[in-house]
């Protein structure tokens, strides 16, 4: 028996839209490496809709790709970078950005976001003595790697920290989509490209086939980033295939309407652990929850859905990862539920 899967929100391929875009271009002939005019549109709009128009953009093909240019280009090689304890540079990248040269910090965080009192914890134990590296840049995930969203205040107040502190503040944005459109939130498109340096808006996980688009909001980090991603292998000659998937996803809100719907059938899941008492490792109310639930649940779950046992909480008891996407169809969302129903 084939068992839909919860593990994450890329396993499907892409919204029809951007499929049908993709044939009905598929013969003309455009400039290369991001010169075409599909992806010239796609930066536009995306300005328009963060209302930064004085940023550059960048298309590349994945969130890895994305952390890796920015941070390694923007870094001088005795600078390092902060992050979450859960952040995905430290903790899923295989070495990335060390690899480059950067030491990664770990911040302590209970919930997959960065506070200014833990990144103040990290710069209190480096001098500016020549002896150890010196923090320049906070990374912080949005949505977070655990579900969870940042506030205005929480944004404001890390934006806050960065500027006392002569530091640059990068939002990685693989779920920004997912971020903007939690019921509820008092964050802006507006407000990302006014409190952030650098942030990417992520299309792979939110119904693109591939891409994410980097934008480079402060003057200071434009200059020769071009380089960097055709040094490290990001230019593709085929700039065309991400823009166009860009474009279709800024039309008529189309990306931020893909990402509410995902939050949406999550929220309807969380609600029927909810009614059975289920408690959850984060409070997240974006399109990943952390549920919870009795071992002996999981067994019966997993015979139906594919999902991820993501964190031991006692002999009894285990937290599982459940992700929806913006192709999950109502229909399973409901036969989850009902297997659940079964078990309570």
């Amino acid at each position: 028996m084939n068992r839909f899967s919860f593990k994450n929100d890329y396993a499907e391929g892409c919204h029809a839209n951007i499929l049908k875009a993709l044939v009905e271009t598929n013969r003309e002939q455009q400039i290369g490496y991001g010169g075409d005019q599909y992806s010239a549109m796609a930066r536009d709009m995306i300005n328009e809709r963060f209302n930064s128009p004085e940023a550059d953009i960048y298309f590349v093909s994945g969130g890895t790709q994305a952390n890796l240019l920015t941070i390694s280009s923007i870094l001088r090689p005795h600078q390092s970078v902060i992050s979450a304890e859960s952040g995905h540079i430290f903790t899923n990248e295989a070495g990335a950005i060390e690899a480059t040269g950067h030491k990664v910090h770990a911040a302590r965080s209970e919930d997959g976001k960065l506070s200014p009192e833990a990144c103040r914890e990290v710069l209190d134990t480096v001098t500016n003595q020549p002896h150890v590296v010196k923090p320049k840049m906070l990374y912080i995930s949005n949505t977070t790697e655990l579900g969870t969203h940042y506030t205005l205040e929480e944004l404001e107040a890390l934006s806050g920290f960065c500027k006392e502190n002569n530091l640059y503040l990068f939002v990685d944005g693989a779920r920004l989509g997912h971020a903007l459109t939690v019921e509820g939130t008092d964050v802006t498109p507006e407000d990302i490209a006014r409190l952030a340096d650098v942030f990417y808006l992520g299309g792979t996980k939110n119904g693109a086939l591939i891409g994410e688009a980097i934008v480079i909001v402060n003057p200071e980090l434009k200059e020769d980033f071009g380089f960097h991603v055709k040094q490290k292998g990001a230019l593709l000659a085929k700039g065309r295939l991400i823009g166009i998937q860009f474009m279709e996803l800024m039309k008529d809100n189309l990306y931020f309407d893909l990402a509410r719907s995902a939050n949406q059938k999550a929220m309807k899941i969380k609600a029927a652990f909810e009614a059975y008492h289920c408690s959850f490792l984060t409070d997240s109310y974006s399109n990943q929850l952390f549920p919870i639930i009795p071992n002996s649940w999981i067994e019966k779950l997993a015979e139906e859905f594919d999902f991820y046992v993501w964190k031991k909480i006692d002999e009894e008891r285990s937290a599982i990862r459940l992700i929806t996407s913006w192709a999950t169809p109502e229909a399973e969302v409901d036969s989850f539920i009902a297997s659940l129903k079964r078990l309570a």
